[in-house]
């Protein structure tokens, strides 16, 4: 069944152009009194008091994004040729790559382009991060958790320039965790840049796994999800099931807390076997598409943490808080977690330090 909520009021303090398809770079001049001034040039600074270097950051940033989606292609290939019937993520990648073909072919995707081993950009995202903004389950919200990725960057726009907190994961996890966003220690003229990953750098407060926070809603992305279960797919490397374990160790999240997805209604599939799941598959209770909004009364249970004998050496070597958490655990319990397959891993972990 499709329901649709009311609407949803932004701060006017806040200029509310849509900007998730933007060709802009992410470094904007703007108009502050009788001064111009490059945001590129302002924000925050190291311990050694040296200012931000967003250009270099982003620099880093895209070339270890490269190189991950670089590796994450031949695992692809690797699946994709492997037997369906002794593989048990074989079945995933041939939907991932049903999904991607389609959407270059239909010219439903959107920049960065190709959407292959991303979460697609997608025409209609600025639509459809209005309509999960009109939820009641947004409305209310006063921490909301946002994916990094292109397709949910107005919704993150969307969470600040409400005055809501925004927690946001670190992409891949590779220099922390979760950093956090307020809009009221944000200038309105840095709003639509501490939507990107260069602004949650220099404008987040990155936090640990002692934080005590309550996040109310969760928005993550998708390649493909069922609207009949919630059942979900994403681009493979499992970031998102990661972030949810570890917020609900923390106890900042439950059963409860509302998990809702935005995507293209060709993105909307009947075809991921609820049998074949991982048990640490996160899925959704709300999607949200350009033109609908769908409650999926999904009957799949949220995974209750990190599942330890799912996660690979190599996986855990590249995550610090990862190994953090489970030498917590180890302590407090006096014995040594399991750890899961060895799995070949993109260079994700390791950046410069600036």
């Amino acid at each position: 069944m499709i329901r649709l909520s009311p609407g949803f009021a932004i701060n006017p303090r806040f200029r509310s152009d849509s900007f998730v398809n933007s060709q802009k770079p992410p470094f904007l001049s703007v108009q502050i009194g009788s001064q111009r001034r490059n945001l590129s040039r302002i924000g925050s600074e190291n311990g050694d008091g040296v200012a931000f270097d967003a250009v270099a950051y982003e620099a880093d940033r895209l070339s270890l994004d490269a190189a991950a989606m670089e590796d994450m292609a031949e695992t692809a290939k690797k699946e994709l040729e492997s037997d369906p019937d002794s593989d048990p993520k074989a079945w995933k990648w041939v939907i991932r790559k049903k999904m991607w073909d389609l959407m270059e072919a239909r010219n439903y995707a959107m920049s960065p382009r190709p959407v292959h081993h991303r979460i697609p950009n997608f025409v209609g995202a600025s639509a459809a991060a209005r309509k999960l903004a009109e939820l009641d389950a947004f409305r209310m919200a006063m921490v909301v958790k946002v994916n990094p990725d292109s397709p949910q960057k107005q919704i993150r726009f969307l969470t600040l320039s409400g005055e809501k907190k925004l927690l946001t994961p670190q992409p891949r996890l590779r220099t922390g965790f979760f950093s956090v966003l307020e809009s009221d220690l944000l200038k309105p003229e840095t709003i639509m840049e501490a939507c990107t990953s260069v602004g949650v750098a220099k404008y987040g407060r990155a936090i640990g796994l002692d934080e005590k926070i309550k996040v109310d809603l969760i928005v993550i992305g998708s390649v493909a999800v069922n609207p009949q279960t919630g059942a979900r797919l994403g681009k493979g490397e499992g970031f998102a099931e990661l972030e949810y374990g570890m917020l609900r160790y923390m106890g900042a999240i439950d059963d409860s807390t509302p998990v809702v997805t935005t995507v293209h209604d060709c993105q909307l599939v009947d075809d991921i076997p609820l049998e074949k799941l991982a048990i640490h598959d996160v899925p959704v209770d709300i999607i949200c598409t350009p033109t609908r909004v769908i409650f999926t009364n999904t009957p799949i249970p949220k995974p209750q943490g990190i599942y330890w004998d799912k996660l690979s050496p190599e996986k855990l070597r590249q995550i610090r808080i990862l190994r953090e958490l489970k030498n917590r655990l180890e302590k407090k319990t006096g014995r040594k977690l399991p750890t899961g397959p060895s799995e070949k891993l993109p260079p994700t972990a390791e950046r410069k330090r600036r």
